[in-house]
């Protein structure tokens, strides 16, 4: 890590080598006027090094300025400890403006290694190399006793072996004698002491050391794949895409809709499968293996993900009292569902909770632990459906509100998914209004993502350029406040700066559908607090998951209500729980165990029918809340600006 202090105000904030200096003001919360988000076309965003070395193309900046030690932050990349000096902001008078106040801060990486704690190497399929007596006149038992034997005679862990798939006894024979006997077995741990291993394939020759194992996170919007190397527990490479679903709707109520349609679950299921499949091509290409080299498939999904992947009609999930068709899904051959691996490979799916508390959110659960410690935590897996957990060893309890897809670019004018362009990091001066935008692979902006959207809206409100009802401030004369096509709106990128040639704006429309999905969870942690009798005092820690929760800004979510105003000591972020959860299961067979375990642990709330929900949503249309003194930080920093 490298330490960069930025002066005249002496902030400081750590860092990983080759991070861009715009981007590292932005997470420490210092203002630089920057408005191509990164590109280097505007030229605003100039600095001096005044100590340190970066990485920086001179070609964007005349010879004596660079002499001087003026970068571009945007075109710096840190290569060791820096001291940076930000020029002061003047006016058209020339007189020096104010400084704007720091109020970004992130959740520190201290959070994961705690978090999930320790695991060993011990996969739940393994590979066993044996080398078989041929058959003679005087030892002529059948092929499948033959392999039996040689197993009972090397492995002696291995207690009864087993098989339950006719293509093993199809293709045995002629494995055995193309490989003159010498083969290597794969074998499925027994779950249980009652139960046996299982044979799940045998190949010829020796290929015990290739041995993978794929975990995945079946997410509405996103797939995201990890590919493992089993033998060492070294994840070997990641992929992500799109869920091919998400044409057939963006939440999960869509898609339960359409699978209602002729040939709709059909269709919603081999959308699903032919997103796993790009994934596995894209990781077996990278490590230059097949996919009929993966051993074991651990997954977890929401409970609607879960059902399509395995052609289950979601229909009464939608319906009350919403249940699902089975909450421990069945383990199934991967191969059946035209996944693309061995004919063998077995698919595992994370066990869910109710209709919308799924495997993804067990798995985060029981990858972090909560279930064996003393602390009171709050899990939150913030997406369109956010999900939330409460409890500790003692007791567990969950529940799941419809945030809506705001938070992933929906209901959003110029709202998009976290792609290259979006802009995911904002300030505003106080005293100019103008902005500094930061995007994602720093090009031109072409729309916001969630975690923009969040900066955005706090930072408009401590500046006082919208009210805590999420309204423009009509009083303030300025270029880029205006009226527009959905009513009053900010321009955050004139066309000109933008990459697809139009302003790019925030509007009135665009606010109160951010402050509808941040009420729901906010009034989803009230709501399932009270029922069992606390209050956010009470809680020791609050855990954040999901992919989105890394990118947000602790102090911003704060700021418009999304998250308590508590001690920012008690935040942690996990990441992607579901992915950890998976991968934990497929390198610790003792530990993937307890996954069943842990969905029988927790006990669910239904959201949908609680009048005291509803009450609670509907204070928390507000930025952050009506009862400011559930926000004691905000309202001192709204009092001070």
């Amino acid at each position: 890590m490298k330490t960069i202090q930025f002066l005249p105000d002496k902030v400081k904030i750590e860092v990983d080598e080759g991070e861009n200096l715009l981007a590292a003001a932005a997470k420490a919360g210092v203002y630089l006027n920057a408005v191509c988000g990164g590109d280097g076309v505007c030229g605003k965003c100039k600095v001096k090094i005044a100590s340190g070395s970066v990485e920086s193309d001179q070609a964007r900046l005349k010879n004596e300025d660079y002499a001087a030690g003026i970068r571009l932050a945007c075109q710096s990349t840190v290569k060791g400890d820096l001291v940076v000096q930000i020029p002061e902001a003047t006016g058209k008078d020339g007189k020096a403006l104010k400084r704007k106040p720091v109020i970004a801060r992130t959740i520190s990486a201290r959070s994961l290694e705690k978090l999930v704690g320790l695991w060993e190497l011990n996969p739940p399929v393994e590979k066993r190399f044996l080398e078989l007596d041929p058959p003679t006149m005087e030892d002529n038992v059948p092929d499948l006793s033959r392999l039996m034997r040689a197993i009972h005679q090397r492995c002696h862990d291995c207690i009864n072996p087993t098989y339950d798939h006719p293509e093993l006894l199809r293709d045995l024979p002629f494995t055995l004698r193309e490989a003159n006997w010498r083969v290597t077995v794969t074998l499925l741990k027994r779950r249980r002491a009652e139960e046996a291993d299982r044979i799940v394939a045998v190949e010829p020759g020796d290929t015990s050391g290739q041995l993978y194992g794929l975990a995945m996170d079946i997410g509405t919007t996103t797939v995201c794949g990890m590919l493992i190397d089993l033998n060492s527990g070294v994840t070997l490479a990641e992929a992500t895409a799109y869920n091919g679903q998400i044409a057939y709707g963006e939440d999960v109520i869509s898609r339960i809709v359409y699978s209602q349609r002729p040939g709709g679950l059909q269709t919603l299921q081999e959308k699903l499968v032919k997103t796993i499949n790009t994934i596995i091509e894209t990781l077996c290409r990278t490590v230059v293996i097949s996919p009929s080299d993966i051993s074991y498939i651990m997954a977890a999904g929401n409970t609607v993900m879960s059902h399509l992947l395995l052609g289950l009609d979601p229909k009464f999930i939608r319906e009350a009292p919403y249940v699902p068709t089975c909450s421990n899904f069945p383990m199934i051959q991967a191969a059946e569902l035209g996944i693309y691996a061995h004919p063998s490979v077995r698919l595992f799916l994370y066990p869910a909770v109710a209709s919308y508390v799924g495997g993804d959110i067990v798995a985060g659960v029981h990858a972090c632990r909560i279930y064996k410690s003393p602390e009171l935590t709050l899990f939150i897996d913030i997406g369109t459906n956010g999900e939330i957990v409460v409890g500790n060893q003692e007791w567990l309890v969950c529940a799941a509100c419809s945030a809506g897809p705001a938070f992933e670019g929906g209901g959003i004018r110029h709202g998009m998914r976290a792609n290259s362009g979006a802009i995911e990091n904002f300030q505003i001066h106080p005293e100019t209004l103008e902005p500094m935008i930061i995007t994602i692979d720093r090009i031109k902006p072409s729309g916001i993502c969630g975690s923009g959207l969040i900066a955005i809206v706090a930072e408009l409100l401590i500046a006082g350029v919208i009210d805590r009802q999420g309204k423009f401030n009509r009083k303030i004369s300025h270029p880029r406040l205006r009226e527009g096509e959905d009513g009053y709106e900010y321009v955050l990128a004139w066309a000109k700066d933008a990459l697809l040639g139009e302003d790019i704006v925030i509007s009135e429309v665009d606010l109160d559908n951010l402050i509808r999905a941040k009420a729901a969870m906010y009034a989803g942690y009230l709501t399932l607090l009270e029922s069992v009798g606390m209050s956010f005092a009470d809680l020791d820690r609050v855990i954040l998951a999901g992919n989105f929760g890394s990118y947000i800004d602790l102090e911003r979510a704060i700021t418009i209500g999304l998250l308590p105003d508590i001690a920012r000591e008690c935040f942690y972020y996990l990441g992607n729980g579901s992915l950890w959860g998976c991968r934990i299961s497929i390198i610790d067979n003792r530990r993937s165990q307890e996954r069943v375990m842990v969905s029988s642990l927790i006990t669910n709330l239904e959201l949908a029918e609680n009048v005291s929900f509803m009450d609670r949503y509907m204070a928390a249309l507000f930025l952050p809340h009506t009862d400011i003194s559930l926000f004691p930080t905000v309202s001192e920093k709204l009092l001070t600006t």
